[in-house]
């Protein structure tokens, strides 16, 4: 077996398999030996039909089928030795081949390529901005945090968070209680979640005593199961339209927690924050956590304007990709379209290019610690989206492991991830950096200026 390239172009070549009877002849002859092996032909006992029997049967199929895995391996094998870095798949070239009659054939594969790009991450010069944290900003989150970890309390009137407790009777099509209707002597409700706004304006500024004429199954359009809950009987019976009346007995206010020792340790742990100034401080530190993401993201966008500035333009292979296209997704690409389609999928593409040449440039590897860090840090977010903090480490690397690295279909997204934060780790500490710190308003203007 022979492979060779020939470049047709600065992105483009062509690849030739050659292949000999010999270097497929005894696979060919070992599939017939299988297949009579499993035979079950009439007028012979199964596995011991006559092997030319078989031969006549699938002798063409199977040589087909093998040649073409055979061909299959050593293109696959030969890009893969040789370190080509190819775009899409290659595409064989139609000729007259008669694998029925021949023995010695030679394919042929057109292959677009990647271009290799010289990047110097080390010359490139990217700003990294750091937000200041306002006064604004702070007082923001300290109100938040406490009204996260706030409680109900008593309260007097009615407002927009308000639980409402009290007593329902059912009532008729004249407003009156109801014969034989529905009386519920201790109910609560939520007019914060009613999906009526009609029904929620009702509530507010109610105080307790007040009775209120509301129509239970508007405010959740019906659910069975919050009728249920809210009539206090089955589900099976919860299918009540009426109105209802509602003397107010209990009004539960959402009352903000306390700047004090409680909500220190409710927020950062028990007994990590001493005082006021601390939890102060530590609150700023939450902040720039926060805002960090933010700086990173901004830092990608400069970091891909800066490459791509550098690269300059980018040959592409472009009628290669617009006749595979064609050629793999037949019903959705033809020759009308498709160009427009390559033309959306450039950019991306010049991108990814750039990505794997500055990666290959700083000799970026992505290694088993790196994964087990990515997963962590996936984790330590779900967990903080439901108020979940401060976790010990030996709990989220155990569910990093068992939910996120043990999950095959999320491998793929996982790697990725992990290549893009050390390809950017590794480039801010490379190129220059010069960081600089800006107001929320400064930052936000560099994308209204990368809008226009």
């Amino acid at each position: 077996m022979n492979v060779t390239l020939d470049k047709t172009g600065n992105v483009t070549a062509t690849v030739a398999v050659e292949i000999l009877e010999s270097d497929y002849a005894l696979k060919v002859k070992d599939e017939i030996k299988r297949l009579r092996a499993k035979s079950n032909l009439k007028g012979f006992r199964p596995g011991m039909a006559p092997m030319s029997l078989i031969q006549r049967m699938y002798g063409k199929q199977v040589k087909g089928e093998v040649i073409n895995d055979t061909v299959s391996e050593a293109l696959t094998k030969y890009i893969h030795d040789n370190k080509i870095n190819i775009l899409a798949e290659p595409m064989i070239v139609k000729e007259d081949i008669d694998i029925d009659n021949g023995t010695d054939f030679t394919f042929h594969f057109n292959i677009g390529l990647a271009p290799e790009l010289k990047v110097d991450v080390a010359a490139l010069k990217i700003p990294y901005y750091n937000i200041e944290i306002s006064d604004e900003m702070l007082n923001n989150q300290l109100d938040s945090l406490a009204d996260r970890f706030g409680h109900q309390v008593a309260g007097d009137v009615v407002d927009d968070r308000a639980l409402v407790k009290g007593s329902l009777i059912e009532l008729d099509e004249n407003g009156q209680p109801k014969a034989d209707g529905l009386t519920v002597e201790s109910t609560m409700v939520s007019p914060e979640y009613f999906r009526s706004d009609d029904q929620r304006k009702l509530f507010i500024g109610k105080k307790i005593g007040d009775k209120v004429t509301f129509n239970p199954w508007a405010t959740c359009e019906g659910n069975a199961a919050e009728m249920a809950s809210m009539l206090n009987v089955e589900r099976e019976k919860a299918d009540v339209k009426s109105d209802f009346e509602m003397e107010i007995k209990e009004i539960l206010v959402h009352k903000k927690a306390e700047q004090n020792q409680e909500l220190y340790d409710a927020v950062f742990g028990k007994g990590k924050i001493a005082d006021e100034a601390a939890y102060i401080e530590a609150v700023k530190g939450m902040i720039t956590n926060q805002l960090r993401g933010d700086s990173n993201y901004r830092f990608t966008v400069d970091t891909e304007a800066a490459l791509r500035k550098q690269v300059g333009d980018i040959e592409l292979p472009v009628e290669f990709l617009e006749k595979f296209l064609v050629l793999s997704n037949p019903d959705k690409y033809n020759e009308e379209n498709v160009k427009e389609e390559v033309k959306k999928m450039i950019p991306s593409l010049e991108w990814q290019i750039i990505r794997e040449n500055a990666a290959k440039a700083l000799d970026v590897k992505v290694e088993d610690d790196d994964l087990l860090n990515t997963a962590k840090a996936i984790a330590a977010q779900q967990f903080a989206q439901y108020g979940m903090r401060n976790l010990p480490d030996d709990m989220i690397e155990r569910y990093a492991k068992e939910n996120i690295l043990a999950n095959k279909d999320y491998h793929q997204e996982l790697v990725a991830r992990a290549v893009e934060e050390k390809l950017y780790a590794a480039i801010r500490a490379t190129a220059k950096v010069a960081e600089k710190t800006i107001s929320v308003k400064e930052f936000q203007k560099l994308f209204d200026k990368d809008a226009k």
